[in-house]
């Protein structure tokens, strides 16, 4: 497992004109970055046959395909056999690179620093009372008591978020992927404003639930910067990348990539944020932008 420090490269405006600019006609790209739930899911969580069949054409046709996910590892399974090649996720909003076709390895790891994690819990403790913790590891989630339990993932232990962080805790010796803050109350943009006032020196915030949930990972890691990196690796220029997302958490990505989509039922933010529109997620809408790629 390779540690990386974050990338030094920038995400900047996308290059498919200003405001009211007809977008351009699907070029064909040499990458196509998605983003999983909302863009390339359905609402079920499901893969679709076209789009199955979209993302094996694009392959075949020598396009990469990269997944782009806030998800951790462990929850890759619903694309595991749907990339081909190179067989790699970039997960946990960049701050892990995986390999699905081995048992979802981690090839890369960007890790939250404990000293920036313990920060950000207790600007955010102060900042926003009511606000619980679960610590995201390479070998799993640990949460505070009164961070909302998920049904079909469970803790791997429970207690106060700077005992999760501790030096001799239990599970120390494994990498910090992200922290994650739950407020009962506030509006979710609303907390991720207050999150990066309060709190933004030592870490990157970001959000993707429609919910009160932050996603907090090191300085400079996104989805943006680490497909970079796997970009420049394969000599691939970030006009040559097609990028699909539609929360803010793919914000970064949609700016990095030369031809970026929000999809249809985007957050606000996303749309507003390029000019070209997929289909929604309901309707197959990656699958429906990479056909019209390939049958130009």
């Amino acid at each position: 497992m390779e540690a990386v420090t974050p990338a030094t490269e920038q995400p900047k405006p996308p290059t498919s004109g200003g405001a009211g600019s007809a977008p351009a006609p699907p070029a064909v790209p040499r990458l196509i970055a998605t983003d999983l739930d909302g863009t390339l899911l359905r609402d079920d969580k499901s893969v679709s046959d076209r789009t199955i069949a979209a993302l094996a054409a694009a392959e075949a046709a020598g396009i990469d395909v990269f997944f782009v996910t806030g998800r951790p590892a462990r929850w890759m399974s619903v694309v595991s056999d749907h990339v081909h090649g190179h067989g790699l996720a970039i997960c946990a909003n960049g701050a892990a690179v995986v390999d699905l076709h081995q048992g979802l390895r981690f090839v890369r790891v960007r890790p939250l620093l404990r000293d920036d994690a313990l920060a950000v819990v207790h600007a955010l403790r102060a900042a926003a009372p009511g606000t619980s913790f679960a610590v995201e590891r390479t070998g799993g989630i640990h949460n505070e008591p009164l961070y909302p339990p998920l049904s079909f993932d469970a803790a791997t232990s429970i207690g106060p978020a700077e005992k999760l962080l501790a030096d001799d805790a239990e599970q120390a010796d494994q990498p910090i992927i992200k922290v994650l803050a739950y407020h009962p109350e506030l509006a979710p943009d609303d907390f991720l404003t207050l999150a990066r006032t309060s709190a933004g020196a030592h870490a990157s915030f970001t959000r993707s639930s429609p919910t009160a949930l932050l996603e907090i990972s090191g300085l400079g890691v996104s989805k943006a910067s680490t497909l970079a990196q796997c970009c420049a690796e394969r000599g691939i220029t970030r006009d040559e990348v097609m990028a699909f997302g539609d929360m803010p958490n793919d914000l970064e990505m949609l700016a990095w990539a030369g031809m970026p989509y929000a999809m249809a039922n985007a957050h606000p933010s996303v749309l507003a944020a390029t000019t070209r529109q997929a289909p929604a997620n309901s309707d197959d809408g990656v699958a429906a932008v990479i056909e019209s790629v390939l049958n130009r």
